[in-house]
């Protein structure tokens, strides 16, 4: 089983209000999906909850549901926070099987940037992806999958057919799928006076459209 266990009570009151309460008596309210059941609302002690959190092996990772006597696997895929004081305000979990075949997001993590010839020429790395959807057990959820810059210069791509995937884990989004680029000072210095080329144009038809003063509008 999972190294994370949540040990949840069933909340009673649901709804805006109900969550507000929930809060205030040191609690984070969150909803239970999935399987052949209906949504439970649940919660957990918040301190309990945002160690679980920090742990970083929360969301996105199969973890285990404790009430009372009876446990189940489940899988935290969201987690509200506060926008100001950073407090976890809701989550949801879903149930599964731990050997069930789900399709989830997991974290991609660039290394070796120092090997790369096109970084070390002044090149930027642009991510288009922080993570890929990937197809694996839910015992089996890599913690992240590993970009290898190593040798890649200028006007390089990295592609979700370069990744490396543990064995029985499997991209659920197609091959060609691009996930980074390196790009050189030059290429950028372009893309910016194309931008500054078409604020410029759009100015100027702006002011072409508008009538002069006193004309008739």
């Amino acid at each position: 089983m999972a190294d994370i266990v949540l040990n949840v009570e069933v909340r009673e009151q649901t709804g805006t209000g109900g969550a507000r309460v929930t809060r205030r008596e040191g609690l984070v309210p969150g909803v239970l999906y999935g399987g052949d059941k209906g949504p439970v609302p649940i919660s957990v002690k918040m301190n309990e909850f945002k160690k679980a959190l920090y742990t970083g092996k929360l969301l996105g990772h199969l973890v285990t549901l404790k009430y009372g006597s009876e446990t189940q696997p489940v899988i935290a895929k969201a987690v509200d926070m506060h926008p100001v004081t950073d407090v976890p305000q809701h989550f949801d979990l879903y149930r599964v099987d731990a050997n069930q075949q789900i399709k989830i997001n997991v974290p991609l993590h660039f290394s070796h940037a120092d090997e790369a010839p096109g970084i070390k020429r002044g090149g930027t790395l642009n991510v288009v992806f922080h993570d890929v959807q990937v197809s694996c057990a839910a015992d089996h959820i890599p913690e992240e999958l590993v970009v290898d810059l190593t040798g890649l210069d200028i006007g390089a791509s990295i592609r979700v057919s370069d990744l490396k995937f543990p064995a029985n884990v499997e991209a659920a989004v197609p091959a060609d799928t691009v996930l980074a680029t390196i790009s050189g000072a030059s290429s950028q210095a372009d893309e910016d006076e194309a931008a500054d080329a078409a604020t410029s144009e759009g100015a100027a038809a702006e002011a072409a459209a508008t009538p002069e003063e006193g004309g008739e509008a």
